[in-house]
């Protein structure tokens, strides 16, 4: 009854959902702050004024949302942590032209799949990256050719670049995920020189509002850059699933063709709506993003105090070794205190676990538990 392909397919395992006790959800990358009260308020709005429009198809394009995005990327530059210091770098004005919008960044990503690797050279991509760039290859039927991290668990950029020739294209999460290490743009900036310009490729910045860089101000200079963005992290929308590219239009008019090829309306009218006031509320998300990242680098120091092997983080979470003890040790005497953190059963990083930054609260509760294992 079922297809060859739906017998190789090899689905993506989230972050533990508990349903039977309340915990502290430190295991998925959620953001710990609830979105802008702009957000409910226009939602709210929207309602009890428009809510007639609930029966109508959203617009298809996410027009005036794709106008937001843009505008918020030019007040920001693409890094909340640091958006006056960002927004200097960029070279060009960014325009709704430049900017898809999708239900979450995993459905953009499968587009990009889609619209830019062919099956019959591999993808380059690390050997530890976002887990759904293997699913989502194997749902197309692509190759990836995973490339070693080095010691210190940064990208061997020198290995990927030697695989370009073989290649159909490269793409790789900036701050990687699960390690929480970033390239700068400079790096990459080293890496477009020398990757072929007729190659896609794709730097997904899930996680770069709480770095210091993006690679936004690279694509004025270079036309395969794609870069992909969500809003489920830095703009807390987990729950709402938007996400969307920014690259040279003729790239999004490419992309936009997958789109209508399988969802002509990916974006509900209700997600559009709260995203456009996310996209608004600049000084908020600053806020938010910045407490993140202090609160981040506070619990990490308190880990390698005690003992830990943290790896650096421009994210927003951490990832880290106890000295003595196995990963998934540390996670179940974790999760017997009430909290939930993540563990990867995959040979290379399963001494490690992933750490969500919660609140300051919520991190000092963690800290003490972990602290009393070293």
């Amino acid at each position: 009854m079922f297809s060859d392909r739906l017998k190789k397919l090899n689905p993506y395992k989230p972050g533990e959902q508990p349903k039977d006790r309340v915990y502290i959800k430190l295991n998925a990358n959620e953001n710990a702050y609830p979105p802008s009260a702009h957000v409910a308020e226009e939602v709210n709005k929207f309602l009890s004024e428009k809510n007639g429009r609930l029966g109508l198809y959203p617009d298809p394009d996410s027009t005036e949302l794709r106008e937001a995005i843009a505008e918020h990327l030019n007040r920001t530059g693409g890094v909340l942590s640091v958006p006056e210091k960002a927004a200097a770098r960029l070279t060009q004005k960014i325009t709704k032209d430049m900017i898809f919008c999708g239900n979450g960044s995993d459905e953009v990503l499968s587009f990009v799949f889609y619209a830019f690797f062919n099956a019959d050279k591999p993808v380059i991509t690390p050997e530890f990256s976002y887990s759904f760039y293997p699913v989502y290859a194997g749902y197309y039927g692509i190759t990836l050719k995973k490339v070693p991290l080095l010691s210190d668990f940064s990208l061997d950029t020198d290995t990927m670049l030697k695989n370009a020739g073989s290649s159909t294209g490269i793409i790789f999460a900036n701050p990687n995920a699960p390690t929480g290490i970033a390239l700068s743009c400079s790096d990459i900036k080293k890496m477009l020189d020398v990757w072929p310009a007729d190659l896609p490729f794709v730097v997904d910045e899930a996680y770069a509002d709480f770095g210091t860089e993006s690679v936004i101000p690279l694509l004025a200079e270079y036309k395969n850059l794609v870069v992909v963005r969500t809003f489920s992290k830095s703009l807390s929308f987990a729950g709402m699933r938007m996400g969307y590219l920014v690259a040279n239009p003729e790239v999004i008019q490419g992309v936009t063709t997958v789109k209508n090829s399988f969802n002509h309306f990916p974006a509900d009218i209700i997600c559009q709506t709260a995203a456009k006031a996310a996209c608004l509320d600049v000084d908020y998300y600053a806020s938010t993003t910045q407490k993140t990242v202090a609160t981040r680098d506070r619990f990490r120091e308190t880990l390698l105090k005690a003992g830990y092997k943290v790896l650096p983080s421009e994210t927003n979470f951490v990832f880290a070794r106890h000295p003595s003890l196995g990963g998934h040790e540390v996670y179940e005497k974790v999760k017997e205190a009430g909290i939930l953190i993540r563990h990867f059963d995959t040979e290379g990083i399963r001494d490690f676990v992933r750490i969500t930054i919660g609140t300051d609260e919520q991190m000092d509760k963690l800290a003490a538990v972990m602290v009393s294992l070293a």
